[in-house]
């Protein structure tokens, strides 16, 4: 897909700009169109807008989005999924476009399509569309544990595992203290860890690059904006001294038609998709 590196001094430390990837049509390593995420996108849809009109979730997701840029604190009491508004523009809105900024980041970072690990531990799984992303550019996807402090989200985390035929289970836990399996291991958070106090962030960063070490796989994927992660050049610091990747992600994409409609009711400009992500042993 044509990564091209910056000139950043750090030789595992790069901007990437990557043109044009369709959606829901990209595809797959195999070159086989991706059919299970449109059948996710539309099974959300129908489910979401059952009892919503476009309009209501359109203003929820304003809240929502005002919430994830202004009011972060807000998001770490639970306040961001509070109502069928806002828990509706999170899985019709957000989680297409986590799926697709996963995937496409794990496309460019996976070395190969087959993996060592036998599970992918999906930390702060929200609706489960980054650890299905992942699973998505593997050819023999491992089963995922999916862990998350709110039911919804892993209702909806096991829904669209069984959209995607996926083997996973969930796990209702705070992340910042869930024991982790032994078993070898692919460790996801995306979008998960700047709800976390500093103190619990930190201590997780500690067992994750224990992980890593012994072998374990490790894929970390934020928001670009810095002021959404104050804490991420402490982070990168130290996964580049482990051997790892610091990335930051630029790629026009064609956005699902219900994701496109409530970009723009929103008032929301999503004309490209950025993220940021740390590494170790993909």
């Amino acid at each position: 897909m044509g990564a091209e590196p910056s000139t950043r001094s750090t030789l595992h430390s790069s901007k990437v700009d990557t043109r044009d990837a369709a959606y829901g049509r990209a595809e797959s390593p195999s070159g086989v169109l991706s059919e299970p995420f449109e059948r996710w996108i539309s099974a959300l849809e129908t489910r979401h807008l059952a009892e919503l009109t476009t309009p209501e979730i359109s203003r929820a997701l304003r809240a929502l989005s005002s919430a994830y840029v202004e009011r972060r604190q807000r998001i770490s009491r639970g306040e961001a999924l509070s109502g069928a508004g806002k828990r509706a523009a999170f899985a019709l809105f957000y989680g297409p476009l986590h799926y697709m900024i996963v995937r496409h980041i794990a496309l460019e970072l996976t070395r190969t399509t087959a993996t060592g690990a036998s599970l992918i531990i999906d930390l702060g799984c929200g609706t489960g569309a980054a650890s299905a992303a992942w699973a998505s550019v593997l050819r023999n996807p491992p089963a995922i544990l999916a862990v998350d402090r709110h039911p919804w989200a892993l209702e909806e985390a096991a829904r669209t595992f069984r959209a995607f035929g996926l083997k996973a289970r969930t796990r209702l836990a705070d992340i910042t203290t869930f024991a982790l399996p032994d078993a070898r291991a692919a460790m996801l958070a995306a979008f998960a860890l700047n709800e976390l106090p500093d103190p619990g962030r930190d201590a997780l960063l500690a067992r994750l690059l224990g992980r890593a070490e012994r072998g374990d796989q490790l894929l970390i994927v934020e928001p670009l904006a810095r002021r959404v992660a104050p804490w991420w050049d402490k982070w990168a610091g130290v996964v580049l001294k482990s051997g790892g990747r610091d990335d930051e992600w630029r790629f026009r994409a064609a956005l699902p038609p219900i994701v496109a409609r409530l970009d723009r009711a929103a008032g929301l400009r999503h004309d490209e998709l950025t993220a940021r992500s740390l590494s170790l042993n993909l």
